[in-house]
């Protein structure tokens, strides 16, 4: 797989993608990961890519050229081409899983108020908002959307049950409780059926687990 980043901000989207997992992930050749910086498709002098919008209203745009211009330079014949927006889909567990099949992503990030809405019109195919908040940049939710879609690609992680076991792996069910050694810490012990061996127990256990952090964290994927 390969992943293009265009951002006025391609560090910042890079960084967390260049240690632990995602990493070892580029090391090894399962996912080939360019950031690639805006102003490098403006033909603007100084290197300008925003503007006022039409029509009055605060904040600055990002214009159409250099986003048309990196576009075409980038795509190919099997490319995706994402935008990241608080105005685009709710980013899920499967949407990640669908992501992880395209061979080529190429992702655009918005900044100051937004892209020229032709860009969107013409270009892009999928618009997607990792949650119902503004950041100062859309880099940042490119590394979110890159680290959940790269872990899931053939050999990334070292269990290949990873990915089934967490949490949206059921998109209705968060993941059960977990414990780890000391058996006994301040007092608080590792709930004793997973110390029993008995495997239908347990996985009772964190059926019940799971709901019950699902029905106190988050109600609404149960309704």
């Amino acid at each position: 797989m390969r992943i293009d980043i265009v951002s006025l901000f391609p560090d910042v989207a890079m960084v967390p993608l260049s240690d632990s997992i995602m990493q070892r992930a580029r090391a090894a050749g399962h996912v080939e990961v360019i950031g690639h910086q805006l102003r490098d498709w403006s033909e603007d002098k100084h290197r300008r890519v925003d503007d006022s919008p039409c029509g009055g209203g605060q904040g600055m745009l990002l214009k159409p050229e250099p986003l048309f211009a990196a576009v075409e330079a980038l795509r190919r014949p099997d490319t995706r081409v994402v935008l990241m927006t608080p105005q685009g889909k709710p980013f899920r567990q499967a949407m990640a899983r669908e992501l992880a099949t395209v061979p080529h992503l190429l992702i655009l990030c918005g900044h100051y108020e937004g892209i020229d809405h032709r860009v969107i019109e013409v270009l892009v195919d999928q618009e997607i908002s990792i949650g119902d908040y503004i950041l100062t940049n859309g880099a940042l939710a490119a590394a979110v959307l890159c680290d959940a879609v790269i872990r899931l690609l053939p050999g990334v992680l070292g269990d290949v049950r990873s990915p089934e076991d967490e949490s949206f792996s059921d998109p209705r069910c968060l993941e059960a409780a977990a414990y780890t050694r000391p058996i006994e810490f301040r007092g608080h012990r590792v709930p004793e059926v997973l110390l029993s061996g008995h495997h239908a127990q347990i996985q009772e256990w964190k059926r019940q687990s799971a709901l019950a952090r699902t029905r106190q964290n988050r109600p609404d994927l149960m309704d």
